[in-house]
């Protein structure tokens, strides 16, 4: 299968699972700061974290899984442009600190999150 149709199914599954928490997160929530967007990031830096310490420590599957999986599924799930679009927003709002502490949360914990499921994947 041609690389393009791999990482174009892979990331129209990533976009309705971001759909879903877009979605999910507000309502549970509440739509007064950008949960959704932070939850995305967080779950997506986790999900690559695992399946980069899978690919370099278990098995590596091949370039079309890592297109699907990585590329495709968890590229289509998460994009920083949301995020960035989200600190603006609050920004303009006029909400500094908690612009600042979703910024800070942000970046922190899902880095974070990448060296955990790293860190889980050579565990394993």
């Amino acid at each position: 299968m041609n690389s393009y149709v791999i990482v174009f199914l892979g990331s129209g599954l990533g976009g309705v699972l971001r759909y879903g928490v877009n979605v999910f997160v507000p309502r549970l929530l509440g739509p007064s700061f950008p949960y959704h967007t932070l939850t995305v990031n967080i779950v997506g830096s986790f999900a690559m974290g695992l399946l980069a310490g899978y690919f370099a420590i278990k098995a590596d599957p091949g370039q079309s899984w890592r297109l699907f999986l990585a590329t495709g599924i968890i590229g289509g799930f998460t994009t920083f442009s949301s995020f960035s679009l989200d600190v603006v927003v609050l920004y303009e709002r006029g909400a500094i600190a908690m612009t600042a502490i979703y910024v800070l949360a942000s970046v922190s914990v899902s880095v974070a999150a990448l060296f955990a499921g790293m860190f889980l994947m050579r565990a394993l």
